[in-house]
């Protein structure tokens, strides 16, 4: 009994090992990868929702300095005007052409009709007109969100995760072409090692993405600019930063569709039970050349 157990043992081990490709569990997640996993998605929904309620005071996007009537330097702008019959509609500015997006941005459907207001309510937290509280949930998940990468960091560089798993080598770049037609044939593997796609989407919401939102919204501060006035500079000005921050919230928001989208098409049952317990099973691939 106790030789059965000594080898169970021994085929766990073995189906942990970083390049098994074969089929059987392999443990794939670690802890510390779970636990920032989960807590960067309910820091980044606050994060977006109480954005747009802070972004709502002013919709407008504008580079360089400052802005104002007397500046043209606005790439985007969300507002309502009144037409001729007394209705009104929703317009967004996008680098000067001009967009009707009522029910959308500008003028959107409350209970009491159509209201003027740059985003639906059910986009914003509150849900109602309310910048101090938008600020409050707004600051306290972004500091959540600055500790959990920090914890992240740290904890990758000591497990290795971050060498081993996610920088890419030479080798995964030789691999991309191969790797972008199996995900445009909607053919994934299931193996230990993230594929290459992963590895540069991974690399480039953890270690750019989200230290550029961070460093923007430092920026953004009156009290950060007074301890490091540099970081304006290094962003071209307040007005720009917040333009940065708010295409990087974008970028954001598109990786968590595509990531969301690749979740279900792999297996979502395989890929969630990995994220919730570490565990993941592999599956042999037929070579694709």
């Amino acid at each position: 009994m106790q030789r059965d157990r000594m080898a169970r043992l021994g085929t766990m081990t073995l189906a942990t090992t970083p390049r098994e490709t074969s089929g059987g569990l392999v443990y794939r997640q670690r802890l510390a990868t779970r636990v920032t996993h989960w807590l960067w998605a309910i820091s980044l929904f606050f994060l977006l929702l109480s954005g747009l309620q802070i972004f709502m005071a002013r919709p407008d996007l504008y580079i360089g300095q400052q802005s104002g009537f007397q500046f043209d330097n606005a790439v985007l702008s969300i507002d309502a005007v009144q037409n001729a019959d007394g209705s009104l509609s929703g317009v967004t500015d996008l680098f000067g052409h001009r967009f009707d997006t009522t029910g959308w941005l500008g003028v959107v459907e409350t209970a009491s009709g159509p209201t003027p207001r740059a985003f639906p309510t059910w986009a914003t937290i509150p849900s109602y007109r309310d910048l101090g509280s938008g600020r409050v949930v707004h600051f306290f998940f972004a500091w959540l969100l600055v500790g959990t990468l920090a914890l992240w960091l740290v904890a990758s560089l000591a497990n290795g995760h971050l060498r081993r798993d996610l920088l890419p080598g030479r080798a995964d770049f030789r691999d991309l072409p191969r790797d972008i037609r199996r995900h445009l044939r909607l053919r994934f593997e299931h193996r230990r090692e993230y594929n290459t796609l992963q590895k540069l989407s991974y690399v480039a919401v953890l270690l750019v993405a989200l230290p550029l939102m961070i460093a923007t919204g430092l920026s953004m501060s009156p009290g950060f600019n007074a301890f490091a006035p540099w970081l304006l500079d290094v962003f071209g000005g307040r007005q720009t930063a917040r333009t940065i921050h708010f295409l990087a919230m974008l970028f954001l928001v598109a990786f968590f569709v595509v990531h969301v989208l690749m979740v279900v098409l792999a297996g979502p049952f395989n890929e969630l039970r990995s994220i919730v317990t570490g565990w993941y099973r592999t599956r042999p691939e037929a070579s694709d050349a």
